[in-house]
Parts: C-alpha cells; structure tokens; sequence
C-alpha cells in the first residue's frame, strides 16, 4: 500500500510539470509552434489531440485513485484512534477495579462480638426459652457460650437461646424458631441476671415510655 502510494504521488508531480513546461515552452516558441502546427498532417494532429486527452484521462485517474488512497489511510487512522481510545477505556477500568479490589482487602473487617456487646447481668434483657428439663444436663455445651445458656431453678434445668435488649427482636427470634418446629418456644426475661416475670418488665417500659 505504502509503494502504490508513492507511485501515485511521483506520476502526479509528473504530470503537473509537464503541464507547467508545456505552458513555458506556448510562451517562448508560440510562433514556432504554429508552424510546426501547419505542417502536421490532419492524421498526425488528429493523433496528437487524442494522445493528450487520453493522458488527461489518465491523470485524472490517477487523481481518483490517489484520493481513493487518501480516503482508506484516513479512515484507517480513524479506526486506529477508535481502538486506542478503547484501550485506553479499558484500562482505566482496569485500574479501577484494582484499587476497589486493593482497597477491599485492605479495609478493616469488624470483629465479631458476643451478643453484640450486651451484659446479662445489668438491666433488662430478653432470652427466648425453648424447655425446660428435670434430667437434662447440657452444662458441657452451655459453659462456652453466651447464645446458649442452662439455669437450674424449681427442679428443672432451663435452656434458653440469644440475649436481646429489645423485646420485639427476641418476639422475632421466636417466632422464627416456631416455624422451625421448636413450638414451646417463648420469652423470658431477666433482670440485673436475675429472672423476673416479663409481666413486670414490660409494664415497667411501658410506665417508664
């Protein structure tokens, strides 16, 4: 493509200083010319016009094809400054993704605490009780864990399950563990870790609201 496009370029230099002598040499040798004119025979001159509109013929072909080359490297550098735009697009959200990545691992990650912090043994806190059993001892499971408690009153060791400050989320927590097939679930309540009627409990927030 390079070559032809060289080519083109040499033939129309050419071509336009042919044209420029041609005009220089009218000026100088008009008279010359003339005569040479009115000596040429009807076949040669008619020859000579032909020659000369069969070169302008191809000049302007070449022309054609030397635009129609001017049109293909231009769309091709179009299309070459398309891509690198895309390119670069592209690794721009590269680089986004990697800082968001970069700064997601590298982001504190909270720790998780104990029943978010709450101590049983001062105010009013909420348990949901799921039996109560004479025999049963699941101390071995229950030391260890504050989600999952035993107390030991009137005979019967009682098993509960979460610690909540709002009554309404451990109405929640039981109902989920209804549905789950624990049916004598309900809640309890404590105060400064010491059981407590909820009757009592509740009319005391409702007083104190």
């Amino acid at each position: 493509m390079k070559r032809l496009f060289i080519l083109f370029i040499g033939l129309a230099v050419a071509m336009a200083s042919f044209d420029v002598a041609a005009q220089e040499m009218d000026k100088k040798e008009k008279k010359e010319w003339k005569k040479r004119v009115k000596k040429l025979e009807p076949e040669e001159y008619k020859g000579l016009i032909e020659e000369n509109r069969s070169l302008k013929s191809q000049v302007s072909s070449l022309r054609n094809e030397l635009n129609g080359v001017d049109q293909k490297i231009s769309e091709k550098d179009d299309q070459i400054a398309q891509y690198s735009g895309q390119i670069s697009d592209l690794r721009n959200q590269l680089a986004q993704a990697q800082a968001r990545a970069q700064a997601a691992a590298s982001a504190p990650r909270p720790q998780p605490s104990d029943d978010d912090g709450i101590d049983e043994n001062v105010g009013v806190v909420f348990k949901v009780q799921i039996g109560a059993y004479a025999s049963k001892d699941l101390s071995q499971y229950t030391d260890n864990s504050k989600n999952f408690t035993q107390e030991e009153g009137e005979g019967f060791k009682r098993f509960t399950l979460g610690v909540f400050r709002d009554y309404w989320k451990a109405d929640t927590f039981k109902k989920y563990l209804r549905e789950m097939g624990v049916k004598d679930a309900w809640i309890v309540s404590f105060r400064d870790g010491q059981r407590v009627p909820i009757k009592e409990v509740l009319e005391g927030i409702t007083d104190n609201s």
